[in-house]
């Protein structure tokens, strides 16, 4: 198959290369010449996952013209960009979305930003420097199109990257989104030093609350059993790949969100889904205290203060 992976990040270098493993005709569509020529030039990225081998694929400056030749396009972007990028592709090819977000201004699933195509959505515990490295993992690919979601499972499963469906669109975009905010909360832990009891302990309040939501917009409750949901939360919030733990981390011992990204060089998607996330709780009329906290913090509350008020809620049931 031709594939059209836009987004020459970590994710979408990692991804390009397990497609070219498969043997798949592959374009990867850079931000910039630059970065374009340098891969062409030495089959790797200057500015991501510099250790990764990038021999067989064809790296560009991105065209939205390039879409028209594509069998599937492969958003790999930060949740900022997807919907400026995908206003330019005119076409109607079939695309595969990789970002784990919501769209900062208008609240938008990934899947809801990409006009009237067929869509599916990969997501899972994939940390790009470990895919890149050989290790073993597995995704799920969701979609409404059943015939879409095969085609990809078909073109991307192997030994080591296997690829498992679903059709629970919500639940799996909302579980992609949601974590990276409980993985900045888990930083914070990390960064306090409150301990693995304290850490394990918000971690499933998390998956309570992501589940929560989920359930208000129609998602199933088995999706957060699954590499959505708990096995995306797990790897996320305690992975040193992560960067929404270190975030959290960087925060809890004094920088700022901002201060915090700049050091990671890299989109840290839980500081712009904290708040619209908050939003969406509000608006269902859903308790989401740890979503809450995070913004409190992220906006410059005091860490400490929120973590009493969040112990200091009142018992409840499980």
């Amino acid at each position: 198959m031709r594939f059209l992976v836009v987004g020459g990040g970590s994710w979408g270098t990692a991804f390009a290369s397990l497609l070219v493993e498969q043997s798949h005709d592959v374009t990867l569509a850079c931000r910039d010449a630059a970065q374009a020529a340098e891969i062409r030039a030495t089959e790797r990225n200057p500015r991501y996952l510099r250790s990764a081998e990038l021999t067989g694929l064809v790296a560009v400056e991105f065209d939205a013209a390039e879409a028209h030749s594509a069998d599937v396009l492969v958003l790999a972007l930060p949740s900022s960009a997807l919907a400026g990028v995908a206003a330019q592709l005119t076409c109607n090819t079939p695309a595969l979305i990789l970002t784990k977000g919501l769209d900062p201004n208008s609240g938008g699933r990934p899947s809801e930003l990409v006009g009237e195509r067929p869509v599916a959505v990969l997501s899972g515990p994939n940390h790009a420097e470990e895919i890149v490295a050989g290790l073993p993992a597995a995704a799920v690919v969701a979609s409404s199109d059943a015939a879409l979601a095969e085609r990809i499972q078909d073109a991307v499963h192997s030994t080591r990257f296997r690829i498992y469906l679903n059709d629970d669109l919500v639940g799996v975009e909302l579980c992609a989104a949601a974590k990276n905010v409980i993985a900045l909360a888990a930083g914070a832990v990390d960064g306090l030093e409150l301990g693995d009891n304290g850490k394990a302990a918000l971690m499933s309040r998390g998956l309570a609350e992501m589940a929560r939501l989920a359930a208000a917009c129609g998602a199933r409750p088995e999706t957060f059993a699954g590499l959505a949901g708990i096995g995306d939360l797990v790897v996320t919030c305690w992975s040193r790949h992560s960067r929404n733990r270190r975030a959290g981390e960087l925060v809890a011992r004094g920088a700022t969100a901002s201060e915090a990204q700049e050091q990671i060089g890299m989109v840290v998607e839980g500081v712009s889904t904290a708040p619209v996330l908050r939003e969406l709780g509000q608006q269902l009329d859903i308790e989401l205290p740890i979503t809450d906290a995070v913004c409190a913090v992220l906006s410059g509350g005091r860490i400490e203060e929120l973590v009493s008020s969040l112990l200091a809620r009142r018992p409840t049931r499980e």
